[in-house]
């Protein structure tokens, strides 16, 4: 009798954007080459048939909502498909679905994954009894080890029950030299920049936190020390139905008299090709990121990034002025500090062609070395491996 293909589901409130939800179809894709069998629950989104193109199983659930009877009513459903699917292993990417889904897990004798993707705020012990389900799993997969003490911190989990996974980074995908200029050209015409244009690039949902306006008010300071007019901010994220975040944004922007410096563009889908038609990447959070896959990205197309000094992004980006310049691959400055901010920007946006390009490459080589989607996929099986008895992750190579 030929030996039964292990079967993994995991669940996602939805498939849009973002670093879950890119994870969730990467591993789905390393369980399928690896001879398993992958089901993903979720509500779906512009990312189904990504997903589907891997080969896993698409089934749409109402994995997005917090409601508390439906969590139990989900968690019967999520069982009831355990038992019919003959799914091995559960793993889950979100609060919400997590708790329906450990349920399932508990009541079906299945083992339980978790991931932490998120440095989640805790105002509330409501808030954080909500938020530890992500630290109940058999395995608890933490992104970085920024995520790792955050959850010994917060729930006394043994460090033997973590294992730090970091957010993978496709090499190929996010290569320079495979990135037409075709494709650079049709990014910076959405934009409406000009070819004799720099590009300073901020990518992220729009969202308070992830410090837009930090972004503009450097900008404005910039303009004021007289800045080159060759210079154009671009804030690349989708609104997300905060509309009334956007609107301040914009009100800010007009105010400052930056609306030739300064354009929301909306959400951008081949960022391979933006990061390429940037001159400097910028991460500017003023809460912690649990990974922060731009900065990655950003390193491994060869653009330089300045990343906020907290959360995660200092153990992916060696920064300035901390590195020595012959070492850096990037800049930290402090959270929601506008000066530094655009003190690092005109650093950036002085270096010499020879100067970046030597910043670029070591970019490069440092995230392949430690953050390829590579590592992700096979320490990934690795958890699932241990729990289960097979050896998917041999097939990684």
């Amino acid at each position: 009798m030929a030996e039964k293909r292990p079967t993994i589901l995991q669940i996602i409130p939805e498939l849009d954007t973002g670093g879950a939800e890119l994870s969730t179809i990467e591993i789905a894709e390393a369980v399928q080459s690896a001879g398993g069998r992958c089901i993903v629950l979720t509500e779906g989104g512009r990312l189904v048939q990504r997903l589907r193109d891997t080969g896993a199983e698409v089934n749409f659930f109402a994995a997005a909502s917090k409601n508390p009877i439906r969590l139990l009513w989900n968690a019967r459903r999520m069982a009831a498909i355990v038992r019919r699917e003959g799914v091995d292993l559960i793993h889950a990417r979100s609060r919400a679905p997590a708790w329906s889904a450990l349920l399932a897990a508990r009541r079906t004798r299945v083992p339980f994954v978790t991931t932490y993707h998120g440095a989640y705020s805790e105002k509330s012990d409501l808030k954080r009894l909500y938020n530890s389900v992500m630290a109940r799993g058999d395995t608890v997969i933490a992104n970085s080890n920024y995520t790792c003490d955050l959850i010994r911190m917060r729930y006394g989990t043994p460090r033997a029950k973590i294992e730090v996974i970091y957010r993978g980074v496709d090499g190929a995908l996010f290569d320079p030299a495979m990135v037409a200029g075709s494709r650079v050209e049709a990014v910076r015409q959405r934009w409406g920049v000009t070819p004799d244009q720099r590009v300073v690039l901020h990518a992220a949902r729009l969202t308070p936190w992830k410090g837009q306006k930090v972004v503009i008010d450097a900008a404005a300071l910039l303009a004021r020390q007289g800045a080159r007019d060759d210079v154009v901010f671009i804030l690349a994220g989708d609104a997300q139905n905060r509309s009334a975040y956007h609107a301040a944004l914009a009100q800010q922007i007009n105010t400052a008299g930056l609306q030739d410096r300064v354009r929301l563009v909306g959400h951008e889908s081949d960022m391979a090709a933006a990061l390429r038609a940037a001159h400097v990447a910028v991460v500017a959070s003023i809460e912690p990121e649990a990974f922060g896959r731009t900065a990655t990205e950003a390193q491994v197309m060869a653009t330089p990034v300045i990343a906020t000094d907290i959360g995660a992004p200092p153990e992916t980006v060696r920064g300035r002025p901390g590195i020595a310049p012959d070492r850096a691959t990037g800049w930290l400055v402090p959270p929601g500090d506008a000066a530094s901010l655009a003190h690092a920007l005109g650093e950036a946006l002085s270096m010499t062609p020879e100067e970046r390009a030597a910043m670029g490459a070591r970019a490069r080589r440092h995230v392949q070395t430690s953050y390829s989607l590579r590592q992700m996929k096979q320490q990934t099986l690795q958890v699932y491996d241990r729990l289960l008895g097979t050896h998917m992750a041999e097939t990684i190579t």
